[in-house]
């Protein structure tokens, strides 16, 4: 995230949502629990979910269980990976909004236009920003770009089957 970006509450969204508040949002847990906290989520329209854009973050700690293979002498955070943590800030661009509900699943359906640009390091804040472009019933289209200060580490387009909890 840029020094100055803004922080806070937009619309409907509570103005920042950390470890626990993600974890009542979706199923993920560690170690597959790639978003650390959502700074903002901003609507186009209230309680519509195309148009929100999220900007989330990860802190990419050298403990992580995946850097013991990858690689031990030179570590690396998998670009699988980094796709996972932009699809994880995607889902939360869904339901983190007053009025949404938690989500039960989220399964990738497809990923197009993907780029991996610049390696991330142990010690990397991974910035991740996400806009949601359509949706039809349970599927979710969105664009999300992965990067750790002005570098873009990984682009996609983003295709994801959602359901949600009923509250």
């Amino acid at each position: 995230m840029k020094e100055g970006a803004t922080v806070g509450a937009t619309n409907n969204f509570p103005g920042y949502l950390g470890i626990q508040d993600i974890k009542k949002r979706i199923p993920h847990r560690y170690p597959f629990l790639m978003v650390d906290r959502v700074i903002s989520i901003t609507e186009k329209k209230p309680g519509e979910v195309v148009g929100r854009v999220c900007l989330a973050q990860k802190n990419v700690t050298g403990n992580e269980p995946f850097f013991e293979g990858h690689f031990p002498d030179a570590p690396v955070m998998p670009g699988v990976l980094i796709l996972e943590a932009i699809a994880q800030a995607g889902a939360l661009c869904c339901c983190a909004v007053k009025g949404d509900h938690p989500i039960e699943r989220l399964f990738f359906a497809g990923l197009d236009n993907v780029r991996f640009k610049a390696p991330v390091f142990p010690g990397d804040v991974l910035d991740l920003k996400v806009e949601m472009k359509k949706r039809k019933s349970s599927f979710f289209w969105g664009e999300g770009v992965a990067s750790v200060g002005d570098k873009v580490s990984v682009y996609a387009d983003l295709l994801a089957h959602i359901t949600f909890k009923n509250k």
